[in-house]
């Protein structure tokens, strides 16, 4: 007998990724692809079920189908379709988060728990590190938002980690995840024409290739590899980092730098209008940045990305670029005008 997989959040893109590359796995039996809505993309084989986590029918549905290994992929910033705004996001991020754990430890055929989480734990503020180890207490904790959903989360996984020590329990903080589908947040503030920045700051920050998510994904729903251990919690991105400078001129879009309080009211009228969720949270990463190490990804998981963070922004903007300058020349006019200042 195969495995049997649950996945939930399955109409999100990169779950409906996840599913078709689970279909292929010869260990698996059986997928499972659990949303309340039906997902738009091919499942690949997978069986889709119509359910709500946050509802305790989850539990019943965990046991009845001998469900062993979870991957609960439905802890997000935005909503989907016709979900609602960031009230019914951080319900199911939250509450969906508790009933499915409440679930899942009264399920004893359950071996294994897999929870897709964000670096956006960390924070970002101005006194923080300069790479956060998985270890790392941060400095200042997000106060609201995706990234306060997510501390939240976390500390939900850690309580059921203790209450089922026989489950193995993996966490994996994404830096933010990009790609041709470019269907996050940060990928609709890298689509607008031109780029709102904050004046003065020009932070640092680390992507993950969409194919890399879904990989290291399965990687960690699966036994562990020879010599690796895939319990525990892991930082997930791409080698290197990118500043937001580097980031508008490889797309070709200029930057338009503000003062913080006229970023805040831009990102608010961006939501508004449906533009891009220009979040607190994510005028405070495009502020003071973010990067984490991750030789624990690569020493104990396992796992080498193929794409490192040039090379996925790279596959990004080769989708959604160019922009109203061409990259080429926008970068030829910022070194012109950077060796004018450093020649007075």
């Amino acid at each position: 007998m195969g495995r049997v997989v649950l996945v939930t959040g399955a109409a999100r893109t990169l779950s409906g990724r996840l599913l078709r590359r689970l279909r292929k796995d010869p260990d698996v039996e059986k997928v499972l692809a659990v949303d309340v809505e039906r997902p738009r993309h091919h499942l690949g084989g997978a069986e889709f079920v119509r359910a709500d986590i946050r509802h305790p029918a989850i539990g019943k549905l965990l046991v009845e189908r001998h469900v062993d290994t979870v991957i609960h992929m439905d802890v997000n910033a935005t909503p989907l379709g016709s979900r609602g705004g960031r009230a019914a996001v951080k319900e199911t991020n939250v509450i969906g988060t508790m009933q499915l754990l409440g679930a899942c430890q009264k399920a004893p055929a359950v071996r294994r728990l897999v929870v897709k989480s964000s670096t956006s734990v960390y924070g970002s503020a101005p006194r923080d590190p300069a790479v956060f180890v998985e270890s790392t207490v941060a400095k200042a904790l997000p106060t609201g938002g995706f990234a306060k959903d997510t501390v939240e989360v976390e500390g939900y996984v850690r309580g059921f980690a203790r209450r089922r020590p026989d489950v193995s329990v993996t966490v994996l903080r994404f830096a933010a995840v990009l790609g041709p589908s470019g269907g996050t947040p940060l990928a609709g503030y890298f689509r607008l024409p031109a780029l709102p920045t904050v004046l003065g700051y020009d932070p640092r920050l680390q992507f993950t290739h969409e194919d890399d998510a879904v990989e290291v994904l399965a990687l960690a729903a699966g036994e562990p590899r020879r010599g690796s251990y895939n319990a525990g919690t892991f930082n997930i991105a791409g080698d290197g980092v990118l500043l937001l400078s580097q980031c508008a001129r490889r797309l070709g879009r200029p930057t338009v730098p503000m003062l913080l309080p006229a970023v805040r009211w831009a990102g608010g009228a961006l939501r508004s209008v449906g533009m891009t969720d220009f979040s607190p949270e994510q005028i405070r990463l495009l502020t003071h940045g973010r990067v984490v190490d991750t030789t624990q990804m690569r020493t104990v998981l396992g796992f080498t990305p193929v794409f490192d963070t040039a090379q996925t922004f790279a596959d990004f903007a080769a989708a959604h670029g160019p922009g109203i300058l061409p990259p080429h020349t926008l970068a030829h006019a910022v070194d012109r005008l950077q060796e004018a200042v450093r020649h007075g």
